[in-house]
């Protein structure tokens, strides 16, 4: 398009400057303007594109930052202190638009105790473990923590105390670093490199060119399964939860990596309450209780 212009003022110009009625100098000059706007008109049109796509993803961004949360704290809601990790469903009932998931569901986990959830897919394993840090709100009956019950704590409170490692590894587009410090924001860095080896996640970071500083990519896409499991699993160990709730985190690896997880697991259970889905025995097999 820039060139038909181009060619339309030479095409033009030259008839005006054979009629005598603008000189070869005018033309010239005249082009030379038009070179030196081209750019500057380039890059306008550039910053309106730009402009119109960032205000579309502003409005993404605040329709979801006004989002009322469907769950919130009550106006009593307490902070809940330290906990030991004691949690107790009471007649616990629970469904999805109507349908009902779990029902009347009795069960208690001693602290430092591990639960594992078996059975087929659908049967509510998930929908269980995701209504101790109260992802869900019960249908009915009573979820006690330490003796707390959780509907009366403060959420944020209540789920400082929990830590998720699940099939469905969430990494941020930032460093390794950052991704593990997620877990405990004022982490130091011996805290995180720690966190990392419990994890056996340290070996193959120093692997990397930049180290801990290794850009991980959109959803931790620059990384293996495994990879992502481990730092996951280090970013749980560096918060130092007493509630541990593993969600088939073993899942879709190979030997290898299942091997490694498996150990950095094993290390994160210790003297934590652990509820586990999974399907794979070697998970499951040092579980004091089995549902």
């Amino acid at each position: 398009l820039t060139l038909i212009g181009l060619a339309g003022i030479l095409w033009y110009g030259g008839r005006e400057v054979i009629k005598g009625t603008l000189t070869t100098g005018e033309l010239i000059t005249f082009l030379g303007y038009i070179a030196l706007a081209v750019n500057p008109l380039a890059y306008v049109s550039q910053t309106i594109g730009i402009y119109q796509q960032a205000m579309a993803s502003a409005e993404r961004i605040f329709e979801i930052l006004d989002t009322k949360p469907e769950i919130k704290d009550s106006p009593q809601a307490v902070e809940i202190p330290s906990v030991k990790g004691d949690v107790e469903l009471k007649n616990v009932y629970f469904g999805y638009d109507g349908e009902p998931v779990l029902e009347n569901i009795n069960l208690e986990v001693k602290p430092g105790k591990r639960l594992a959830l078996v059975g087929p897919s659908g049967v509510g394993k998930t929908s269980l473990v995701s209504l101790i840090p109260r992802f869900y709100e019960l249908t009915s009956g009573t979820i006690i923590v330490d003796g707390y019950d959780i509907k009366k704590v403060k959420l944020a409170s209540l789920r400082k105390q929990i830590s998720i490692v699940s099939q469905e590894t969430i990494l941020f587009n930032g460093s390794i670093r950052n991704n593990i410090a997620y877990g405990k924001i004022e982490a130091s860095n011996q805290e995180i490199v720690a966190a990392a080896k419990k994890a056996n996640a340290h070996d193959f970071i120093i692997q990397q060119r930049d180290g801990y500083e290794t850009q991980v990519g959109e959803r931790g896409v620059k990384l293996s399964g495994g990879e992502r499991q481990r730092i996951a699993i280090a970013r749980a160990i560096i918060r130092d939860p007493r509630i541990l709730i593993l969600d088939e985190a073993t899942s879709a690896l190979d030997t290898e990596s299942e091997i490694l997880i498996q150990q950095a697991l094993e290390r994160l259970m210790q003297d934590r309450t652990t509820f586990v889905i999974a399907h794979r025995l070697s998970t499951i097999q040092g579980a004091d209780t089995i549902v």
